[in-house]
């Protein structure tokens, strides 16, 4: 990877699919860039007192959207940082003008294959509890990717190590900002 500084104006925010790696990515790329790593998800709980799955039981999807809107919001008035979303925060229409606005988006894209794959190490995701893995998947991409689409960067997630992906996002990056050095990475 250039040793060339690469100077960010906004925050990088990483959308896609649970499992695409926006967390393993996110931690390397803020790591690579110099910038802190913030988790939006860790951020909801931390600001509501309780998990995730609770704000939904508690007061619906609706509910947990206009608090996670907020909250994004909110860090995205930060200096400049490495942010990691949850796979719904872009499809909210206000949080995606929000990041449009205030940051780059960055979609980890990811086949569904490799998703099934690294989301069965993990069960603390509800929405795989509603039926198969594959199936609900499957029914995600067809309604999230083509909103996914509409990020600044994309970027295949797959199964190099994660530092390979980390090497892509920064040269896409540097081809989005212009940089000379973009073709040196």
């Amino acid at each position: 990877m250039c040793a060339t500084p690469l100077p960010v104006p906004k925050t990088l925010v990483l959308i896609g699919l649970m499992g695409a790696g926006k967390t393993s990515i996110g931690k390397r790329l803020a790591t690579k860039l110099h910038l802190p790593f913030v988790d939006a998800d860790h951020e909801i709980e931390r600001a509501a007192g309780c998990t995730i799955q609770e704000i939904f039981d508690r007061f619906g999807e609706a509910g947990f959207r206009d608090g996670e809107r907020r909250v994004i919001a909110r860090l995205l008035e930060q200096p400049v940082q490495v942010l990691s979303t949850g796979g719904g925060a872009f499809m909210d229409e206000g949080t995606r003008q929000l990041i449009r606005d205030r940051g780059i988006s960055v979609w980890l894209r990811a086949d569904l294959d490799l998703l099934v794959h690294r989301t069965a190490r993990r069960d603390h995701r509800p929405l795989l509890r509603q039926g198969d893995p594959h199936t609900v998947l499957g029914r995600l991409m067809e309604v999230r990717y083509p909103v996914y689409a509409q990020a600044d960067l994309t970027v295949d997630s797959d199964d190099s190590p994660p530092d390979v992906t980390t090497d892509r996002v920064i040269v896409a990056l540097r081809q989005w900002l212009g940089d000379a050095d973009s073709t040196a990475a």
